[in-house]
């Protein structure tokens, strides 16, 4: 089937499963749903038609359903009794929290990176920044999700604390929907500048440069993403 005959069925985003894969049937078809709440093919306020999901993916309503359920526990999705299921919006607070976590967990980690000795992180940290600058080029905003995460991790990784990068990856999750709704050209580069700016403190070995440039560019998101409430209320459940 052509990929504009596949656009034009039901969920024609979502990929069928086929009958192999790895994981089990609920595990995957909960992967699947995941990535498109969070890409916003599955946009919050959207009612979830359960049948033609199942029909799209080729499973019964059962894994469907346990998918669900999975999701729901993940704040992903409201299930309605007598009502049916729908994509959650974003709450503000929770963004506001979890944001608050990660700019204090990350800059704390930046600036105890900036002081040590240890350098051998600055390396994957300059890979990684010179190929955000090529998905910034080519505008290629899936590739630039993924190195703005992995830059992230690749600090964490540094700090090698299990516990602290546990905490921040917990809050991050509840951030993907936000940074997907805030994606563009010209907010990747400004990413792109706020991260080299950190990098360039934490080279210098100047912890406070480091934390204050952390704490600049999370709070950057928060501001953009407020904006963005104002003008999008139906996408935030608490505008």
């Amino acid at each position: 089937m052509s990929t504009a005959a596949a656009k034009a069925l039901p969920y024609g985003f979502l990929p069928p499963l086929g009958l192999t894969g790895r994981g089990g049937t609920t595990g995957r078809v909960a992967n699947v749903l995941r990535e498109a709440i969070i890409e916003a093919d599955l946009p919050p306020g959207a009612d979830l038609d359960k049948q033609a999901i199942c029909e799209r993916l080729g499973v019964s309503r059962f894994p469907v359903s346990e998918a669900l359920g999975r999701l729901q526990a993940e704040g992903l999705v409201e299930i309605l009794p007598q009502r049916g299921t729908r994509v959650s919006r974003i709450s503000l607070a929770e963004v506001r929290q979890a944001t608050f976590i990660r700019r204090a967990l990350e800059a704390e980690a930046v600036r105890a990176l900036a002081a040590s000795p240890r350098r051998a992180f600055i390396g994957p940290l300059d890979d990684n920044l010179r190929r955000q600058r090529d998905a910034v080029e080519a505008e290629d905003r899936r590739a630039f999700h993924t190195l703005d995460l992995a830059f992230h991790q690749i600090l964490l990784d540094a700090l090698a604390f299990p516990r602290v990068r546990a905490a921040v990856e917990a809050a991050r999750a509840s951030l993907d929907r936000v940074r997907r709704l805030l994606a563009s050209p010209r907010r990747h580069a400004v990413s792109l500048a706020e991260h080299e700016t950190i990098v360039e403190a934490i080279r210098r070995g100047d912890a406070a440069a480091a934390g204050s440039a952390m704490e600049a560019h999370l709070d950057s998101v928060v501001t953009e993403l407020l904006g963005f409430a104002k003008d999008n209320p139906t996408v935030f459940e608490d505008c």
